[in-house]
């Protein structure tokens, strides 16, 4: 049906409590008018910032499985976003993903770390593993230290200060590896800047006011939005700019003296997203 709404293949973790992964981003692609189809990279009783140690579900045969499956069916999806893996070896579930669906738009975002540090409980297998994913996806989004982590570069924060030019100059890097890049959470004086460049050599900045909150989940959320604005026609600077200013109208609802453990309040504006452009 010509009508039908677009479809995306989300591969991501599923927490249970915790504004992240699947949680954030099934709500936000659907208020967007867009069908979420799911295979969580790891079932887990909260995320994993700072709220103690989750209970998991894990079953390594399901993930292909399912794959499988939703290929029987004749399923056909209009792009592949993953995002958290729990082990190098789901990267090659995403590759898989990728080979059945090659159509299809494929977003990575190559979770590994922030800050200037890798993630607790994933191993240094994880780099090598990404830097092959990302090397299939038609777009990555990587924070400044997953640009480091995948270019082998000296990580953010113990070797100096991340500047726009400086991972202007990482992105032209790494859009050798994949051909469009979106380097996010780039600070930019008294904002907060997305720094994308493409093989074929076009480069834009998006900045947006900084907002002095950190909360988890952002980050799924910014992308789950970026996916939805693509899928309906944006560019990919007018895609960043709406997720970028969603993400701040997010922090706005969000109370300052609200955990950051359990993510914004995404619930009190989810609705803006109903509107087409009411978020950028």
């Amino acid at each position: 049906m010509s009508n039908a709404p677009k479809t995306v293949l989300c591969i991501h973790d599923l927490p249970g409590f915790g504004r992240a992964g699947l949680s954030v981003i099934v709500p936000v692609l659907s208020a967007m008018g867009i069908q979420a189809v799911t295979v969580p990279t790891a079932v887990l009783s909260t995320h994993t910032g700072g709220l103690g140690t989750p209970a998991r579900l894990a079953n390594p045969a399901y993930g292909p499985a399912a794959l499988e499956h939703y290929k029987r069916l004749g399923l056909r999806f209009d792009c592949i976003y993953s995002g958290y893996l729990a082990d190098p070896g789901q990267a090659r579930l995403v590759e898989q993903a990728i080979d059945l669906w090659p159509d299809a738009l494929a977003v990575v975002d190559p979770v590994m770390g922030d800050g200037g540090r890798m993630y607790r409980g994933l191993s240094a297998e994880m780099v090598p593993a990404l830097y092959t994913l990302c090397a299939k996806a038609s777009l990555i989004l990587p924070n400044p230290t997953e640009a480091a982590l995948l270019l082998g570069d000296p990580l953010p924060g113990v070797a100096g200060e991340v500047t726009v030019e400086s991972v202007a100059a990482q992105a032209r890097r790494l859009a050798r590896v994949c051909p469009r890049v979106l380097i996010t959470g780039v600070p930019a004086g008294r904002g907060i800047a997305c720094v994308s460049v493409s093989r074929a050599g076009e480069e834009s900045t998006v900045r947006t006011p900084l907002i002095a909150k950190s909360f988890h989940g952002t980050g799924d959320i910014f992308g789950a939005v970026l996916v939805g604005r693509l899928l309906q026609g944006n560019v990919l600077q007018a895609a960043a700019q709406a997720a970028a200013v969603f993400v701040g109208d997010c922090l706005k609802a969000t109370p300052d003296e609200a955990d950051e453990r359990l993510g914004v309040w995404l619930e009190r504006v989810l609705p803006r997203l109903t509107v087409p452009g009411a978020a950028g």
